[in-house]
């Protein structure tokens, strides 16, 4: 998620630059606390993780990212940068249906992160892959960006 707010800094930062406006300098410490806190937490989340961030968090998160989204214009952007929270969605959807309308399921277990533990990827590969491709969106939305 920090990945992603470091994202949104530069989005606001670019379109600050574009608009000469004041009103992006306050996103821009908006996303920077955002980011500050989100690595703070990491700290404690990391493998063995200790303190898990549970829907109050997650929830806030997700509603501050529209919010930056919707101020910096960068609505489309969010999809691509977010394409990993897109694919748990997705794949917990695609399960539901297929189980309901085929009695059979696609993956071993939805959200696809459990499916890749349950094929026998650590979890800290997982969260690795993860990120990694969180991070390589982000610029590839920095880069359509710009």
């Amino acid at each position: 998620m920090a990945i992603v707010y470091m994202a949104l800094m530069r989005v606001a930062e670019g379109a600050g630059q574009v608009l000469l406006s004041s009103n992006y300098e306050g996103m821009i410490i908006f996303c920077g606390a955002v980011v500050g806190a989100c690595l703070g937490f990491l700290r404690f989340n990391a493998y063995p993780a200790r303190v898990f961030m549970g829907d109050t968090g997650s929830l806030a998160l997700g509603g501050a990212v529209a919010m930056m989204a919707i101020m910096n214009r960068g609505v489309l952007l969010v999809p691509i940068m977010g394409a990993c929270y897109v694919a748990s969605i997705g794949s917990s959807l695609i399960q539901i249906v297929s189980y309901k309308t085929r009695k059979k399921r696609v993956f071993k277990m939805a959200p696809l992160h459990h499916h890749f533990e349950l094929k026998g990827y650590p979890e800290t590969k997982v969260v690795a892959m993860y990120m990694i491709v969180t991070a390589l969106l982000c610029m590839a939305a920095l880069l359509s960006f710009v």
